[in-house]
């Protein structure tokens, strides 16, 4: 593991919605590290680098709006050669309820506008992923607006505290994920959501 990507938007307007949720991750894991985001034009956003035991793994949050994270990730992968299968990109999932985290590797999008143009940009789906659930406005008329008008809004305060607890959770599987041990992380983290769901 090379590059973890947080997706959100940039600015006070959005830092507390539901599309944030890869935002406050990888914060988490920047405070946990005692290293600090700087702006860097070059990459179009927010960096930080974490030393582990097997180097150095760059966090980036774009500070391009979510439909144009690519530009960020292409731009830092391309620069320290990074490929795709080493990056793993943090963001809210609506097919997840609250509480709810997963990894996987590549697949299909989910209609995730940041995802869609992380694979274009880099050329493939074929990154790691690590899907927060912020749940969905499930209904039978439900439209494109209503779901943009949810993930651009604060979750509710027990979504909140659900949301929460999944990214305690998914902290706790990070040493794994920077050991490149994705499998076992998986496993762990998978096993936990599964009896916090039940």
């Amino acid at each position: 593991m090379k590059l973890v990507v947080g997706l959100g938007n940039p600015g006070k307007k959005y830092e507390a919605t539901r599309h944030n949720a890869g935002f406050w991750w990888v914060e988490r894991v920047a405070r946990a590290a005692g290293v600090k985001f700087k702006p860097m034009a070059r990459f179009h956003g927010e960096v930080a680098k974490v030393a582990v035991p097997a180097g150095e793994i760059w966090l980036l949050k774009p500070g391009t709006y979510m439909n144009e994270s690519g530009r960020a990730v292409v731009a830092l992968a391309g620069f320290f050669r990074i490929a795709a299968e080493q990056i793993l990109v943090v963001h809210d999932e609506l097919d997840l309820v609250p509480g709810s985290v997963k990894l996987k590797f590549g697949g299909g999008l989910s209609g995730h506008n940041g995802l869609k143009d992380i694979a274009s940009g880099l050329g493939t789906p074929d990154f790691w992923r690590l899907r927060i659930g912020i749940g969905h406005p499930r209904d039978q008329a439900v439209t494109e607006r209503d779901v943009i008008d949810y993930v651009l809004h604060a979750p509710r305060t027990d979504e909140l505290a659900q949301i929460e607890q999944a990214l305690v959770r998914a902290l706790e599987v990070w040493p794994l994920v920077a050991e490149h041990k994705l499998e076992a992380a998986m496993l762990k983290l998978h096993t936990k959501s599964v009896k916090g769901e039940t």
